[in-house]
């Protein structure tokens, strides 16, 4: 195998450049250590920059178009209103353990995200929150839920809900599931053989957006003085401690990459684009809704909509194009002359007081590649360069709201996670820059000398 390291990835989900690198890393002594002897920046993630699919992104090398995921939820046959979910049956790439394991070499997995329900791999996986609890077939092989239930008790694959009010609750079922997280990981390290390991704690994705109003001075709903101004700070030096925890017991073979998916910034609000869609004409209903009703229920008038979207950390936007939805208006040959309308009212949108809020939106075939970009949105929509989400409802008395229609939550997602890699044999200190999601599973087969599979997209970290 060349150099023989093995590699440890310690994934955490929506790890903050911002807060780990120039806020806090000289408070976060193991991180602070693998960015002196190792090589560490900022990664920028996938359009669009959330869990599903930049985690799949990363570890097959693959961009959305050529896996045919664009979100956690995907629309099915150019459907209204059917929307399939996208598990681990949705991949039909190899991920970066795959290749791995083909060589010959053991792997371990734990909860990275899309690997429920479990596939066969050369060594053991632990799935991911997309399971439905402890009690389904989470792992591979199933023996090793014996093994988890004794190291942890009963194991978390998530907190039962972020968005909540409750914030006493809701940190300790984080720290509750974090420790658990790394209980077993640091067990499973020690216990079984392998060459290649990787999870992702998701905890500091839950923490960011349940949180995030306490600590940043500039959010709109930030009170001095609060209860919960350090819960992020404090949990951030957990984590330092418990990756700390973890390099302790590895040997001098194994190198540690640390990474995360996407990044995390304050939620300056939330545009109503459906609502916004009705204001432009747009979009009809055949009459008006009582209240705030979903888009399967506010009686849409299809025949006399050109557009429709959805919610989330990002806007998806569709089009509805004759002989392609089954009530298409848009004629094919309009078609780029509507999506470029509305592109450029997209881009016009301001806040409540008049203020352009910087809205960016992507044509799929301009920034994916691959045979699947037909089932992507026919707009991408990052509201407000993503401090704004986007929110599927109808019936709010304005394009602007300010809590969202699921819950509680502070923060969206950012552009760009980090990357560290830290090999104890070779001290370099270096910030790169330039990093793409995609050059991380390159990275690691090259760290293992194996040879990179031609058809990944990224490239080999040069450090």
């Amino acid at each position: 195998m060349g150099s023989k390291k093995k590699v440890l990835v310690i994934g955490l989900d929506c790890a903050a450049p911002d807060l780990v690198f120039d806020m806090w890393l000289d408070q976060l002594p193991h991180f602070k250590r693998l960015a002196e002897e190792g090589v560490w920046g900022p990664l920028k993630s996938t359009i669009p920059p959330i869990t599903v699919p930049a985690w799949q992104c990363m570890v097959t090398s693959k961009n959305p178009g050529q896996l045919g995921i664009f979100g956690f939820r995907n629309r099915s046959e150019y459907s209204y209103d059917n929307f399939w979910i996208a598990n681990s049956q949705a991949i039909k790439e190899p991920a970066v353990w795959d290749v791995v394991s083909r060589e010959g070499y053991k792997v371990g997995l734990v909860g990275v995200p899309q690997t429920y329900p479990p596939k066969p791999v050369n060594g053991f996986m632990i799935t991911d929150w997309l399971a439905p609890d402890t009690n389904a077939d989470y792992t591979f092989p199933d023996y090793i839920k014996d093994d988890v239930k004794r190291i942890v008790g009963d194991y978390v694959l998530d907190v039962e809900k972020f968005r909540t009010d409750n914030k006493d609750e809701l940190l300790e079922e984080i720290y509750d599931m974090t420790k658990k997280r790394f209980d077993l990981v640091k067990a499973l390290i020690q216990q079984e053989p392998w060459s290649f390991f990787m999870f992702v704690e998701i905890g500091l994705d839950r923490i960011h957006h349940g949180y995030w109003k306490f600590f940043d001075k500039t959010h709109r709903k930030y009170q001095a003085g609060n209860k919960y101004e350090d819960a992020i700070f404090d949990y951030h030096k957990y984590l330092d401690k418990r990756i700390g925890d973890l390099m302790s017991v590895l040997d001098d073979d194994t190198v540690v990459v640390v990474v995360s998916d996407h990044g995390a910034k304050k939620m300056e609000g939330a545009i109503n684009i459906n609502d916004w869609l009705i204001r432009e004409g747009y979009m009809t209903l055949k009459s008006e809704p009582d209240g705030l009703v979903k888009l399967e229920k506010a009686g849409v008038d299809w025949g006399r909509t050109k557009a429709w979207g959805l919610g989330g950390y990002y806007g998806r936007l569709f089009l509805n194009v004759k002989g392609r939805e089954k009530q298409g208006v848009i004629d094919p040959n309009d078609y780029e002359k509507v999506r470029d309308e509305i592109i450029a009212k997209l881009e016009a949108i301001t806040d409540e007081k008049g203020n352009n809020i910087g809205t960016r939106a992507y044509k799929p075939q301009e920034v994916y590649s691959g045979p699947n970009i037909d089932q992507a949105p026919d707009l991408i929509v990052y509201f407000g360069d993503l401090y704004w989400r986007s929110t599927g409802t109808i019936g709010h008395d304005s394009i602007h709201s300010f809590e969202t229609e699921v819950g509680p939550d502070d923060a969206v997602h950012a552009e760009h996670g980090i990357f560290m890699l830290w090999d104890p044999k070779e001290k370099r200190g270096k910030r790169l820059e330039g990093l793409q999601i995609y050059d991380v599973a390159p990275t690691v087969l090259n760290v293992m000398g194996i040879d990179v599979p031609a058809d990944m997209e990224g490239k080999v970290i040069q450090f």
